[in-house]
């Protein structure tokens, strides 16, 4: 498997190097200014676009895209639909339209906002699923609403709810809610829908008799919950109490053991220290301990118990988010870059933590833990394409905000990994736009289109390959994306780590 420098390098070869513009230098000043990086999508009253002659994926060849105020009001054949009067036409002969443009399923997002927000759809990603929800996000939102922020659609989750000790302290810069009974779970869910959360976010401490409450709870709040499963509950049961998705792979690896029982007992022994001051000291005392588990799942799968279990999942409707890009950094370290040009994206003070971080995770591995965790991930691939051969929904999601995970990139990477893992890119494609956005329920006819100079068809890495970007009925051609990538980059160098609060990412939500 190609390591992520050498993938990187591949697309530049295909892009003749317009993928990713050169970064300035660090001491640049950044220009942002309120018509570029800082301005909305949409906010264009009456203002019509025409897309015309390009190839649409999933309608045909020599195709227009009519739009007007941020919503697509006819597509068909050039040669049938007529451009009004007063319309702004861009021909794309030769050109290939991802209807409704990417959508990335799972994000954390803490940093400057003259960052985060515009490096989503400058790299195709009109929406995005902000897993740990807090004030920011919905200021975020907002603004991009207003027309004052370039940005993604954002569908906000809650804070964290999680059981007592949770994985993480409080010392994150985002709140997380602690729950120990069924009472204090349904607070949590009516706190949550107070704070105008979309959707109620559960986590791996929970027991069993918190987590049913929620479930109820949600419903009877009109929320939909998603997230973990939590370690002591079987999937089974959280598909049955109606949860939207299921993020990463752990859960569903501990599921399929023929020894799921034995397997259950060893997660209940599972225990975090609540004098662990700090999140990284309590996330790295579960990561570790949770391998030795993984292992024993692993080597006792039964493929007969994992088709039952993932037919009950498609039945129900259950999506899985693998984050195969959070799982592939954290256990083929050998394959993680030193340096990649998308780093330039994001400060220094962000990334520098990185290495530290996955050096201080990974400590006192033996050359058999090693090999150990390689087979894992190899093996959470095959578990990929079972539950795609079972008919279950997978979603692309990244995990970003974690390590080597650059906002907007870190999708194409994901696609990159889905393909690896044995999905058809049809298939593939449909897991990064329809299936999300018909979990989220994102409207039909919005305007968020994705434009290639390639078919992603017959090669998924071309959706690297980004000619211009609709977001919102925005339209940024490749000169105005390319520019406001290096009004990004810029803002990145001459950003200064926050006084107070967090400075480094999330170390994982795995």
């Amino acid at each position: 498997m190609p390591t992520r420098r050498e993938a990187l390098a591949a697309s530049a070869a295909l892009t003749g190097g317009a993928l990713l513009p050169a970064a300035p230098p660090a001491t640049a000043v950044p220009r942002m200014t309120p018509d570029r990086a800082t301005a909305a999508p949409g906010q264009h009253p009456g203002r019509a676009i025409a897309l015309t002659h390009a190839t649409v994926l999933g309608a045909g060849t020599d195709h227009t895209v009519l739009v007007r105020d941020g919503r697509i009001i006819r597509t068909g054949r050039s040669a049938e639909v007529p451009i009004p009067l007063g319309t702004t036409t861009y021909d794309l002969t030769g050109k290939y339209i991802v209807m409704g443009g990417l959508v990335e399923s799972h994000v954390h997002n803490q940093g400057p906002e003259t960052v985060l927000p515009p490096l989503f759809p400058l790299n195709g990603v009109t929406t995005v699923r902000e897993m740990w929800g807090g004030p920011l996000h919905h200021e975020w939102r907002d603004k991009v609403r207003a027309g004052k922020l370039l940005g993604p659609r954002w569908v906000i989750a809650s804070s964290i709810i999680d059981g007592q000790p949770s994985l993480w302290a409080n010392d994150t810069g985002e709140r997380v809610v602690e729950v120990a009974d069924a009472p204090s779970a349904r607070r949590a869910v009516r706190e949550a829908k107070a704070s105008g959360a979309d959707f109620v976010k559960v986590y791996s401490r929970l027991t069993p008799e918190a987590y049913e409450a929620i479930a109820d709870e949600s419903r009877r709040q009109g929320l939909r919950h998603a997230g973990h499963c939590p370690d002591t509950l079987p999937i089974a049961r959280a598909s049955d109490a109606g949860q939207q998705s299921i993020e990463h792979l752990h859960a569903l690896l501990l599921a399929t053991s023929d020894r799921e029982t034995e397997i259950r007992r060893a997660m209940a022994k599972v225990r975090i220290d609540p004098t662990l001051g700090t999140s990284f000291e309590r996330y790295a005392s579960w990561f570790r301990q949770v391998h030795a588990v993984e292992w024993q799942a692993m080597r006792t799968y039964d493929v007969g118990r994992a088709r039952a279990l993932f037919d009950r999942l498609a039945a129900n409707g259950t999506r899985v988010v693998p984050t195969l890009t959070v799982h592939h950094s954290l256990e083929r370290t050998d394959q993680l870059p030193t340096d990649s040009p998308e780093f330039a994206y994001l400060p220094g003070w962000m990334t520098d933590y990185w290495p530290a971080i996955w050096s201080s995770l990974t400590a006192g591995r033996t050359a058999r833990d090693t090999s150990r965790i390689h087979q894992i991930y190899e093996h959470r691939l095959r578990l990929v394409a079972e539950l795609h051969r079972a008919g279950v929904q997978l979603v692309a999601g990244t995990d970003t905000g974690t390590g080597y995970a650059v906002p907007g990139f870190s999708l194409h990477h994901e696609l990159e990994l889905l393909v690896e893992a044995g999905l058809p890119t049809q298939d593939v494609l449909h897991a990064a736009t329809t299936a999300p956005a018909r979990m989220l329920g994102l409207p039909a006819d919005r305007a968020d289109l994705l434009v290639l100079d390639a078919d992603p068809r017959t090669d998924i890495r071309h959706t690297q390959r980004i000619h211009s970007v609709l977001v919102d009925g925005r339209y940024l051609d490749r000169a105005e994306r390319l520019r406001l990538l290096a009004d990004v980059a810029r803002a990145a160098a001459a950003s200064e780590p926050p006084v107070t609060g967090i400075v480094a990412p999330h170390i994982c939500v795995h």
